[in-house]
């Protein structure tokens, strides 16, 4: 399916986890290894897409809350890179969780996001995150400095409401003064992301890395500078976090 035509696109509202930031594998890699479980971040990092993928296609994965999905795509990011679960990962995992309430787990940011923020801004969208979260967004955003980007940043654990429910988008376009027509929301899962977003009648993205979602009914990019390179055919702009602050 095509991306949306340019020219009706204001708003992008964006997903935090799996597109804006990943987990830190490092971290994870890290926990296991204090419980006697060896693996590589990188084999990890490898594993995530499909183990997203499978997640997409349980059930209990969109129709579950955040907490719980969060648990099981753990698991399969384990599974995926062939590490089965034991009593020992577990135990990694509750390391993990306890960590990632304290100081949010995913802050390691793509390559190419930071130029793509700064590409849409330079285009004149209005941005706002919408995520399902911990209540940390915020936060975090501030610490990697992508705050900056931002007209509103939404954490389901602040608002209240979580992706697929549509309210969380409606309350998304409420701030930014936007009508369902003029927004796109870009996700990475199709059951929380793509339905949530159709559901508020915003015209949803899935980025989908891998290559994973071909018999996906919306359009797809690989990445956030694919959507920008359509957005914006324009040479990418010299960045930094500070440029094109948002207003």
């Amino acid at each position: 399916m095509r991306l949306p035509e340019p020219s009706s696109v204001r708003v992008l509202l964006l997903d935090a986890g799996g597109v804006l930031v990943k987990p830190s594998f490092a971290r994870v890699a890290e926990a296991l290894a204090s419980c006697g479980v060896a693996v590589e971040a990188g084999r990890l990092a490898a594993a995530e897409p499909r183990a997203k993928r499978e997640l997409d296609r349980d059930p209990a994965g969109a129709s579950g809350s955040d907490a719980s999905r969060g648990w099981l795509y753990f698991n399969l990011v384990l599974a995926h890179a062939g590490v089965a679960r034991s009593a020992a990962t577990d135990e990694a995992l509750e390391e993990v969780k306890r960590g990632h309430d304290r100081h949010n787990l995913w802050e390691d940011v793509p390559d190419g996001v930071v130029a793509s923020l700064a590409r849409f801004r330079a285009r004149g969208l209005r941005l706002a995150v919408v995520s399902n979260a911990n209540g940390t967004v915020r936060a975090l955003f501030d610490r990697l400095e992508l705050a900056v980007f931002f007209d509103a940043i939404l954490d389901s654990a602040v608002e209240g409401v979580e992706k697929p429910d549509p309210g969380l988008f409606r309350l998304a376009l409420a701030r930014l003064g936007a009508t369902p027509g003029e927004a796109v929301h870009v996700g990475d899962l199709y059951g929380v992301d793509v339905l949530g977003a159709r559901a508020a009648g915003v015209r949803p993205v899935l980025l989908d890395e891998a290559g994973l979602y071909e018999d996906a009914d919306c359009p797809r990019v690989r990445s956030l500078v694919d959507l920008a390179d359509h957005l914006d055919p324009r040479a990418a702009l010299p960045v930094s976090a500070k440029l094109h602050p948002a207003r």
